[in-house]
């Protein structure tokens, strides 16, 4: 697995023949279009990839809980009027709602004045109502001000008062905002609503109906994706009088497709290989068995065109983290077993193959962990037993786990940065990023004498000649003049603030010893819990034993699981990452058709 190398292709032709040439590429299904024209000035003419229109017309569809019976063949179906049909529908149904909630609350707002019948404004000789809605406290405000006024309702705790004036009174007239109940009385208003109800109920009616097409929909959910793709891609391309151009990324393998294809449609083909100033998408070239390991690596970021491919790396490291963290052998038979409950329902696609492979690799990890630290559910292994002399490690035995994730650690960083160093090579980083290994390995080697007595003079040579080519080599800065020797110098003094960091991400894979750790704690506590409700219960205590082991391991197992999967990943995202991936790229994005060839 590798990333694709690519080249840039520049198409021409004439633009009686752009259609027809955007068709035939789309079919190919093997570039990623840059952008030659610029973007419509008006947002809402710009055509976003994906059938996003019809997506949000299948969600309104699919939320019916009682779908009506589906139409299998309709030769007049149109896909795209019928999802315009069902967007304005959603629109209606949208406004007429927000209608019947807006009329529900200006009742509420109107109702303890009263079912008022306004008068004309003749009647009050220009005059209008204001109304205003005070606490009792504020009586004598009301009473002193400077306008006519009445209370129209009044219970143990609000004035419901009403000043005449022909225009609208200040703000400070009284200690109160002022109350907007509109020109309509409430009967008027309840009306209304009635109305707004009605409507909805019909509006929800011809939304039921519309449910007879939603297999329909669904079948031309990649024709409609395709013709998204396709007017996406239209405004991508420049057209000049005559002429048009296209340009893209095409991997080295396929272009002798798009020449046959430029050939067959009038188009003149100009190939470049990609310049110190592309940007590159990255293509993850990997067989479809191994599509897992892939979307779990793209999954946080996707690597730089000129990097390496991080998918098996991520995978064997977050198995093995994964398996660290669980640290029980009875756990993994329980990933196993429902792994095979699942196993015909995981065998729809190849990436559904690919992830049950990836599953039965997490499970196998975890129980040869778990025999090799003697935990099965929290119980060890008899003395004698062959699982007993299976049992590597001791999870009780603070210093030896400690030092065993700190090596883990180390070494993940080191192939982090002997990665990062393999795809720079022939370049000055790569010579730093061998001078972090030499200073990672250094550092170990110098704590490991420490701890155990022995000369810190190799690891500390292996350390300092680390931090040298750090200082030395860090830079990429061109030597243009006298004075970027010095900044190039002062530059790699900088880069040396990265140790602290380095020593941070070494410790962080400590949480691979807690984590194991409290798994087996908590699945030993309520072992014991469960032994001693035994003894101390004679008849039930069997019974409530049991509740006990049951909810506490299923607790403790959801627990495991998810921690096994959040650090596992952050171990690899972000500590492998920083050291191996520094630079994040673009993903290929090919220009394909969707539909699904039956």
């Amino acid at each position: 697995m590798s990333v694709a190398r690519l080249k840039k292709l520049s198409l021409v032709g004439p633009a009686a023949q752009k259609t027809r040439t955007l068709a035939a590429l789309q079919e190919l299904g093997c570039m990623h279009v840059l952008p030659l024209a610029p973007p419509p000035t008006e947002p809402e003419k710009i055509n976003e990839r994906g059938a996003r229109d019809a997506y949000k017309a299948l969600r309104f569809l699919t939320d019916v809980p009682d779908p009506r019976r589906q139409i299998q063949r309709d030769p007049k179906f149109d896909m795209d009027r019928f999802v315009r049909d069902v967007l304005d529908l959603m629109q209606r149904s949208r406004d007429t709602m927000d209608r019947r909630d807006f009329l529900a609350h200006r009742i509420a707002q109107v109702r303890p004045w009263g079912d008022l019948d306004f008068p004309p404004d003749d009647v009050l000789a220009g005059n209008r109502l204001w109304f205003y809605q005070l606490p009792l406290k504020d009586r004598e405000a009301l009473e002193a001000a400077p306008l006519p006024w009445a209370i129209l309702q009044q219970d143990h705790r609000l004035i419901y008062a009403v000043l005449i004036a022909p225009d609208e009174p200040d703000d400070d007239i009284l200690p109160a905002p002022r109350t907007h109940t509109g020109s309509l009385p409430i009967h008027e208003l309840e009306a209304q609503l009635e109305e707004a109800e009605i409507a909805i109920e019909a509006l929800e009616a011809e939304r039921v109906a519309q449910t007879r097409y939603l297999t329909l929909m669904r079948r031309n959910l990649s024709a409609a994706e395709s013709a998204a793709e396709l007017a996406h891609a239209t405004q991508q391309v420049r057209d000049e009088e005559a002429m048009y151009a296209l340009q893209g990324w095409v991997p080295v393998d396929r272009i002798d497709a798009v020449l046959d294809m430029a050939q067959g449609n009038d188009a003149a083909v100009l190939i470049e290989e990609p310049g110190p100033d592309d940007t590159p998408p990255t293509l993850l070239e990997q067989p479809e068995k191994r599509s897992a390991a892939v979307d779990l690596a793209l999954f946080y970021q996707v690597p730089g065109y000129k990097d390496w491919d991080p998918s098996i790396i991520v995978a064997t490291s977050f198995a093995i983290f994964f398996a660290m963290i669980v640290a029980d052998a009875g756990y993994g038979v329980v990933i196993l077993l429902c792994l095979l409950a699942f196993w015909k329902r995981l065998d729809g696609t190849a990436g559904q193959r690919s992830w049950r492979r990836f599953g039965l690799i997490i499970a196998g990890a975890t129980v040869l962990y778990g025999v090799l630290v003697g935990s099965y559910f929290g119980i060890s292994p008899p003395d004698g037993s062959i699982w007993a002399r299976l049992k590597l490690f001791d999870l009780n035995n603070f210093g030896a786990m400690m030092m065993l994730s700190i090596v883990v650690g180390v070494l993940h960083l080191v192939l982090a940065n002997a990665l990062a160093a393999r795809a720079a090579w022939g370049q000055r980083k790569a010579v730093a990023n061998l001078g972090w290994i030499a200073a990672l390995i250094g550092g170990f080697v110098l704590w490991l004498g420490y701890m155990k007595g022995n000369s810190p003079v190799p690891g500390a040579v292996l350390m300092g000649l680390g931090v040298l080519a750090i200082v030395l080599f860090s830079s990429a800065r061109a030597i243009k003049k006298p004075t970027d020797w010095l900044w190039r110098f002062i530059e790699g003094l900088q880069s040396l603030a990265g140790a602290m960091g380095a020593f941070g991400d070494v410790l962080s894979y400590m949480r691979l010893f807690a984590l194991g750790l409290a798994s087996a704690s908590l699945a030993i506590t309520f072992n014991d819990l469960a032994v001693s409700v035994m003894h101390s219960m004679k008849g039930p205590g069997i019974l409530f034993a049991l509740l006990i082991l049951i909810v506490g391991h299923v607790l403790n197992f959801a627990l495991a699981m998810m921690s096994g999967v959040v650090h596992g990943l952050r171990l690899n995202y972000i500590e492998f990452f920083k050291w191996g991936l520094p630079d994040e790229g673009i993903v290929f994005r090919p220009f394909a058709r969707k539909e699904v060839q039956e």
